[in-house]
């Protein structure tokens, strides 16, 4: 992209798979200012950080989607390091929070310990870094405080594991609601648009239309058919 046309856009992204679970943590930016937060530092906070200083971009603040280790993890690391708070989850991931060292412990991942975040989200808040201002949807099923951060102008939603291509998120983990995460996916993320691109926790990207489509558990055929 051409420094006009990055100029121009109206917030930039760069996807860094992170720990053993390839966990998509994403560095997003305003081109204008080239002020910007990581959303979801699981791990690997070294390649992290070398993916926003390649892109020249200073990270403000971190926001987090929910509670889980390869989400969380490495936050509070990544907070004292660069010395910038965290925003994010909902209060209801609090448990899941105060028990990333034990997390961290089953899974083999290094570093994980919990935070209080400088702000909990509520559905309806916005977080902001630059001149960037992302809408905040509470979308729990997953697990219970899960939030989804949402750019309308630039169609594009980072939905942790609330919904992938193909598939949506678990729900056997403590607190998981299959019918609330159903719920989340088809009231709070098919509004935002069916050309809205997405950035799953996990694997490629999608847009609403192409889930809404084909996914196997959320199409509106496969919707259909579960209520007949």
């Amino acid at each position: 992209m051409s420094e006009e046309a990055a100029a121009e856009a109206a917030i930039l992204a760069v996807i860094v798979p992170v720990t053993a679970f390839q966990q998509n943590c994403t560095v997003l930016w305003c081109p204008q200012t080239m002020m910007g937060a990581v959303v979801d530092p699981g791990g690997d906070l070294d390649r992290i950080l070398a993916a926003a200083g390649e892109h020249k971009v200073e990270i403000e603040k971190i926001l987090i989607t929910h509670g889980h280790i390869d989400h969380a993890g490495n936050a509070a690391e990544l907070a004292e390091r660069l010395g910038v708070p965290i925003e994010g989850p909902h209060r209801e991931d609090a448990f899941w929070i105060d028990m990333l060292s034990e997390q961290g412990e089953q899974f083999g991942l290094e570093g994980a310990r919990p935070f209080e975040p400088a702000r909990w989200l509520d559905h309806g808040d916005s977080v902001a870094f630059g001149n960037v201002t992302l809408a905040v949807l509470h979308c729990p099923g997953h697990t219970p405080g899960h939030v989804v951060f949402h750019h309308a102008d630039a169609k594009l939603a980072i939905v942790g594991d609330v919904l992938f291509q193909g598939s949506i998120g678990r729900t056997d983990f403590p607190r998981g609601d299959h019918a609330a995460l159903i719920h989340s996916i088809t009231k709070l993320l098919w509004p935002l648009g069916g050309d809205t691109a997405f950035v799953p926790g996990h694997g490629q990207m999608s847009n609403f239309a192409a889930e809404r489509e084909s996914n196997p558990f959320v199409s509106d055929a496969a919707l259909e058919a579960s209520a007949n």
